[in-house]
């Protein structure tokens, strides 16, 4: 038998539910494997929907970890997830529950599963002044051309999607190719997996509808108390998607048309890329046993215990 249960899926997909549905059936705790949701008071732009553990007539309230962890304007990354992780995985299998890992950011799942020997990195304020404003596509090539060099595939391309990620992206593997550093060792952990497959056409529909639902409920407001409590601008627009669209509405850049518009595009092209990662993670050897989304929730949930058993 397993030792945890993976529930992984794109945007939009409707994973969280059947996570923590699941977790009340078979006593288990969800780990949020999701980069954004680690953020206190990112809630609506990270779709918390923290409603989602409480589960079924009796409101049971399912345990959730990793998410509000850390002060939003601070970068969190994938040595300290994993660290994180593995206290969190340790503390709940000493409680006699089942782990249930639920999320979307790919590297996260992976680097968890198979257990990557990572190393915290400095930053390297000279090397970011230096390249601050070269092109993405400069930026990118730069960062393929020294993990050729490191041997390493630890992040993935598709985290490029913003020049500050590729900076520290590249900054990762310029500081790994001249310090070999000591690391903890994280062990692989075993997880059935469970992908939750969603049709393009109706994943396009529910991304639409689930943002105009976000903006009317306050995500405007949301990223307009961040800016208010002194965050700067551009520490939210690191954390791409919502957060670097409407903060780019809200100091004027866009008008609110242009924002819904490109940051709907945006999170189309995010979903695409989180399939493109999970089917490298199937390429890669990971079995992800695939349920369609639009089943009835006791027929998915039926599923994952017939394959848990």
């Amino acid at each position: 038998m397993h030792r945890m249960i993976t529930i992984l899926g794109p945007t939009a997909s409707g994973k969280t539910p059947v996570a923590a549905r699941l977790a009340a059936e078979i006593g288990g705790e969800v780990i949020s494997a999701d980069s954004r949701q680690v953020y206190r008071r990112m809630d609506i732009g990270t779709g918390k929907d923290l409603e989602d553990y409480t589960v079924g007539e009796s409101g049971a309230v399912v345990r959730y970890h990793l998410i509000d962890i850390r002060e939003p304007g601070t970068k969190y990354n994938l040595f300290e997830y994993q660290q994180d992780f593995f206290d969190v995985y340790q503390q709940i299998q000493a409680r006699g529950a089942v782990p249930i890992l639920c999320g979307g950011t790919g590297l996260y799942i992976e680097a968890v599963l198979k257990g990557y020997k990572l190393s915290p990195v400095p930053q390297d304020p000279e090397l970011r002044s230096r390249l601050e404003g070269t092109p993405l596509a400069e930026l990118t090539e730069m960062l393929q051309a020294l993990k050729a060099r490191t041997g390493s595939n630890m992040h993935n391309t598709t985290d490029v999607d913003s020049c500050q990620r590729a900076i520290r992206a590249i900054e990762i593997e310029t500081y790994n190719l001249h310090h070999p550093t000591p690391r903890r060792e994280l062990p692989p952990v075993d997880s059935l997996i469970i992908g939750i497959s969603i049709d393009r056409e109706l994943r396009r529909e529910k991304i639409t509808r689930r943002l105009k639902a976000r903006l009317d409920s306050g995500m405007v407001e949301e990223v307009r108390a961040l800016l208010d409590e002194g965050i700067p601008a551009e520490d939210l627009i690191y954390y791409g998607l919502e957060y670097k669209f409407v903060t780019e509405y809200l100091t004027g850049k866009l008008t609110r048309d242009e924002m819904f518009q490109r940051l709907e595009i945006a999170i189309h092209q995010f979903a695409k890329r989180q399939m493109t990662w999970f089917r490298g993670m199937e390429r890669r050897g990971f079995e992800i046993h695939w349920i369609d989304t639009t089943l009835p929730m006791e027929e998915k949930i039926e599923k994952i215990k017939q394959l848990w058993q």
